[in-house]
């Protein structure tokens, strides 16, 4: 779970490792809601055994709830290291959620961003 501002909102990412994707849920700050957006794509730049690796998160529509290209809250990216790499550090250049954007957010995957309280970490 990665903190956007002050508990304003938070990124969920969830790894299927065995088909190289991690997907993207977009929540309120009180993690009870899904939040839907417009955004078209949005990047993440991870550092893996010593390299930056760019990892593109386009939207998942969804017949079922109704989300769409350009009205949902899941996004999802995928990458071959991805299968062999259960945690990296990494920060999310820019995203949209609601009417906020949160620029340069650095997380741990698993760990987050939020584990001691305001941790910073760097790709």
């Amino acid at each position: 779970m990665a903190e956007l501002g002050e508990e304003e909102h938070h990124v969920e990412f969830v790894l299927d490792a065995p088909n190289g994707k991690l997907q993207a849920f977009l929540l309120d700050g009180e993690l009870e809601n899904f939040v839907r957006s417009p955004m078209t794509s949005f990047e993440i730049t991870a550092l893996v055994a010593g390299q930056e690796k760019e990892l593109v998160f386009t939207p998942v529509a969804n017949r079922a709830t109704g989300e769409t290209v350009g009205d949902t809250a899941v996004f999802e990216a995928r990458a071959d290291w991805l299968r062999t790499t259960p945690a990296f550090n990494a920060v999310i250049k820019e995203l949209t959620v609601g009417n906020r954007k949160y620029q340069n957010v650095g997380f741990n995957f698993p760990k987050g961003n939020d584990t001691d309280g305001k941790e910073e970490t760097k790709p």
